[in-house]
C-alpha cells in the first residue's frame, strides 16, 4: 500500500492517574524496512523556546505481531527501532504534570494534552493521515469526564471519548485535548460554530461570556474577511479555558485555543460591570482568536514548513506577536464590548510597561525577535536593562504604523487584510523585509525609515504628536508605587517625589528583583535578589520604603542594609527625581470635525 494511503493509529490512554502517567502508543503498518525511526518535537508553535519535550518520556518499548523489538534512544529527541515486518507498534510512557498551555496533565481530576508533547512522529510519514484514539478507560479514571477538541471526529460522539481524524502529523499536534467535567457554552461567529470549555470553574455568568466571545470574534472574522465574506478560516473553534488560583497563558491553534485564566478573571452570575480581571481575560482570548489568522495562516517564511526539531529564526516576531498585542485591545472597543476610553487604558499600561523598560534602548524589535529563542522565555533579573518584549513594544510600534498609514490615507488593517491575501489565504509565508515593502505600497510613499528607526533602531516613535492628530491626548507622569501600572492619571494628591532605581514587591520583604542600569540603587551598589532589612537604622519593609520614597526629596541620601545571599552590606543611596515613566491617554474635547472623524475611524466610536 503507497504510504499515502496509510494511517499513522495512535491511542492514548491513562496509564496512573496519581503517578501521572499517559500510555501512548503509535501504530505504524509498514516500518521502513531499515528499521523506523521516531522523533519528538523540541518545540510547539507559538511558543519559541526548546523546550525539550523528550524529557517528559519515562519509557518507550516496541512490538511487532506481540513479539518485543528493540528500541533505542539515538538522540535527544529521537528514537531507533529494529527492523520488523508487519506492524510495528511503540508504546511510551509519558509524565505529565504541567499546568501551562504547552504540555500535557494528568491527575484524578482532570486530563490535557498538547499533542507536541506526547505524539512521537515516524520519521519520512509526517504527511500521512492520523487516527487518535482517546481511550475510554478516561472515563473510569475520571469519573464525569467528558472530551474536548478541535479535532475532527471519525466514530467519537460529540464530547466523548473515541477515534478523531487529523489530516496529518502537523495537524494531530494543534489540536490540544481537554478531559474532565467542564461546562460549555456555544456562540456563532463568521458564519461558524463556537464552543467555550471552561474547566476548574462552575459559578460564572458562561452566557455573558459568550455573548462578549461572539462581538469580538464577529470583528475580527470581518477585520480579515470584509463586510462581503467575513467567514472564519475553519469549521469550527473551541476557546479550552483552565481557570485556577492564579495563572495566565494562552496558546493558539489553527482552529481553537488553550487558556489560563484565574478564577477571578470570569464574571459571576449577577456582575455587570468590566472589571479589570474580566478584562484581562477578554483580551488574552481576543489575542489567540485574532493568531488563528496573524501567525497560524499568514506567518513567516522560516515557518513553512515548521522544523520542530530546531530553532527557527526571524526578525518578524513582533509583527505577529506585536501587532496581535496592539489587536488584541483594540478588538474590545471596536466590537461594542468595552468604551474607547478603557481601550485607551490598555495602551497606557503597554505604553508604561515599554517606558519602564531601559532594555528598550539596547535591543531593537527584530533582534528581540530573533533572540526569542534564548532570551524572551528565560527572564532574569538583567531582562529589563538588557532588552525589550517584542509583545509589548511591539504593540506600541504597531498602534504608530497604524496611525502613520492613516496619515497616509490607509490604515493597518488594510495591511492585515493584504497580509491575508497574499499569504494566508494562499499558504505562502511572509518574507523578512515583506511587511515594511507593503506598508510603504499601502501608504503610497516610503516608509522605510520608520522601520529603520523604530524596528531595527532603538528609538522610541513619536506617539504623543501621532496620538494628538486623531484627537487623543499621552500624557507622562511618575509612577506612585509598585502597584502602579500606569493608564489612569495620578490619584495620590502628593505623587512620590524621589526614586530609588529597583523595583521591589508592594507589601512584605523588600527584595530587589530588579535594579535598573544607571539609577541610584545601581550606582549605590545594590543588586538583584538583595534584601533591604534596614533603612536609616528602621526595620524595612516594602510599604516603609515606598512611604520613605513617597517624602523624601531628590538628593536625599539613605543609608541601607541589605543581605546579598548570607552576607549582610552596607550602602548609600542617594535618591533622584521619579521619572515620568507612567503613561495615561484621555479622549481630547473640543476637537474639529475633521479629527473626530479621523478617531472615529481608528476607534470605531
Amino acid at each position: 500500500m503507497p504510504i499515502a494511503m496509510q494511517s499513522l493509529h495512535y491511542r492514548i490512554a491513562p496509564l496512573d492517574v496519581h503517578a501521572h502517567l499517559f500510555e501512548v502508543t503509535c501504530t505504524l503498518a509498514d516500518p521502513d524496512a531499515d528499521g523506523q525511526r521516531f522523533r519528538l518535537p523540541t518545540w510547539t508553535p507559538g511558543s519559541y523556546l526548546i523546550r525539550e519535550f523528550a524529557r517528559h518520556f519515562v519509557q518507550v518499548a516496541a512490538n511487532c505481531n506481540g513479539v518485543p523489538v528493540a528500541i533505542t534512544k539515538d538522540g535527544k529527541d529521537s528514537w531507533q527501532a529494529a527492523p520488523c515486518t508487519g506492524p510495528l507498534v511503540v508504546v511510551a510512557q509519558v509524565h505529565a504534570f504541567d499546568l501551562s498551555v504547552r504540555t500535557a496533565y494528568l491527575d484524578a481530576t482532570r486530563a490535557y494534552f498538547n499533542g507536541s508533547s506526547t505524539f512521537l512522529c515516524p520519521v519520512g510519514r509526517e504527511r500521512v493521515r492520523c487516527l487518535l484514539d482517546i481511550d475510554p478507560a478516561f472515563a473510569i479514571a475520571l469519573p464525569g469526564a467528558r472530551v474536548a477538541t478541535s479535532m475532527r471526529r471519525e466514530g467519537a460522539p460529540a464530547w466523548g471519548f473515541g477515534r478523531h481524524v487529523a489530516t496529518d502529523y502537523d495537524d494531530l499536534i494543534d489540536h490540544p485535548v481537554e478531559i474532565g467535567a467542564f461546562v460549555t457554552s456555544s456562540f456563532t461567529a463568521g458564519a461558524t460554530a463556537h464552543d467555550l470549555v471552561v474547566t476548574g470553574a462552575r459559578d460564572i455568568d458562561l452566557a455573558r461570556v459568550s455573548r462578549d466571545l461572539a462581538r469580538i470574534c464577529q470583528w475580527e472574522c470581518d477585520l480579515f474577511g470584509g463586510a462581503a465574506n467575513s467567514a472564519a478560516p475553519f469549521d469550527r473553534y473551541v476557546f479550552l479555558v483552565m481557570a485556577v488560583g492564579d495563572g495566565y497563558g494562552g496558546l493558539e491553534h489553527r482552529s481553537s485555543t488553550s487558556l489560563l485564566c484565574k478564577r477571578d478573571d470570569l464574571p459571576r452570575e449577577g456582575e455587570s460591570a468590566i472589571s479589570d480581571d474580566y478584562l484581562t481575560f477578554l483580551g488574552l482570548a481576543a489575542h489567540e482568536y485574532f493568531h488563528s489568522w496573524n501567525i497560524k495562516r499568514i506567518k513567516p517564511a522560516v515557518f513553512t514548513p515548521y522544523d520542530l526539531s530546531r530553532e527557527a529564526f526571524t526578525r518578524q516576531l513582533w509583527v505577529f506577536e506585536g501587532i496581535t498585542s496592539y489587536y488584541d485591545d483594540l478588538a474590545l472597543t471596536r466590537s461594542g464590548v468595552v468604551a474607547p476610553e478603557r481601550f485607551l487604558e490598555l495602551v497606557g499600561r503597554t505604553l508604561t510597561n515599554v517606558l519602564r523598560t531601559p532594555g528598550r534602548h539596547l535591543q531593537s524589535l527584530g533582534d528581540a525577535s530573533f533572540d526569542a529563542w534564548i532570551k524572551f522565555y528565560r527572564p532574569d533579573e538583567n531582562s529589563p536593562n538588557a532588552g525589550v518584549s517584542y509583545y509589548a513594544k511591539g504593540a506600541i510600534v504597531a498602534l504608530a504604523l497604524d496611525l502613520l498609514l492613516r496619515e497616509h490615507g490607509s490604515s493597518l488593517d488594510a495591511l492585515m487584510r493584504e497580509l491575508w491575501r497574499r499569504h494566508g489565504a494562499a499558504g505562502a509565508g511572509v518574507a523578512e523585509g515583506e511587511v515594511a515593502e507593503l506598508a510603504s505600497s499601502l501608504a503610497k510613499a516610503d516608509l522605510a525609515d520608520f522601520f529603520r528607526r523604530y524596528v531595527d533602531g532603538v528609538e522610541d516613535p513619536p506617539l504623543a504628536a501621532m496620538l494628538a492628530n486623531v484627537g487623543v491626548t499621552l500624557t507622562l507622569r511618575a509612577s506612585e508605587g509598585a502597584r502602579d501600572r500606569g493608564g489612569k492619571p495620578a490619584s495620590l494628591v502628593r505623587p512620590p517625589a524621589s526614586w530609588i532605581g529597583a523595583k521591589y514587591p508592594a507589601s512584605g520583604e523588600p527584595r530587589l528583583t530588579h535594579v535598573y542600569r544607571n539609577g541610584p540603587a545601581a550606582r549605590a551598589g545594590l543588586s538583584a535578589n538583595d534584601s533591604i532589612v534596614a533603612i536609616d537604622g528602621i526595620r524595612a519593609s516594602s510599604e516603609g520604603l515606598a512611604a520613605t520614597l513617597a517624602r523624601a526629596t531628590p538628593g536625599t541620601r539613605l543609608a541601607i542594609e541589605a543581605f546579598r545571599r548570607d552576607v549582610l552590606m552596607h550602602f548609600d543611596v542617594m535618591l533622584e527625581a521619579a521619572p515620568e515613566d507612567t503613561a495615561f491617554l484621555t479622549l481630547t474635547n473640543d476637537i474639529g470635525k475633521d479629527m473626530l472623524q479621523r478617531r472615529v475611524a481608528w476607534l470605531g466610536a
